[in-house]
């Protein structure tokens, strides 16, 4: 169960039951546990409250955590990237923050190889 004082990283653990490969299976979104879930709670109404959005978020934030392919989920939504909605056990705010940092270590690490001298 996601609680609500847990830290990202302890959400992006990969379930053990995973012994084979993802093609092989077919698509990963063919074993989403979301799949059987009402769609209304992974994505907000327009004029929702707060609190309730807070909740609806955490409930979603539940059902992915126990899903099988959350982190393939996670990935596709930060390349598209999708706008909106609870994907991978991360909200559209969440996942900016991800893509930041993902873009911040990009360019650090671009910068570090240009300084670098080169072998020869």
């Amino acid at each position: 169960m996601l609680l609500p004082h847990q830290p990202l990283q302890d959400v992006a653990v990969v379930p053990p039951q995973r012994a084979h490969s993802r093609e092989e299976a077919g698509p990963w979104h063919a074993e989403a546990v979301c799949r059987r879930d009402e769609a209304g709670l992974f994505f907000a109404p327009s004029k929702e409250p707060t609190a309730a959005r807070l909740a609806r978020e955490e409930a979603a934030k539940r059902v992915c955590a126990r899903c099988p392919v959350m982190i393939e989920c996670r990935e596709h939504a930060l390349v598209q990237p999708e706008p909106y909605g609870v994907w991978g056990g991360l909200t559209a705010a969440e996942r900016r923050v991800v893509l930041a940092r993902r873009r911040r270590r990009e360019t650090e690490l671009q910068r570090s190889a240009r300084q670098l001298p080169a072998a020869g």
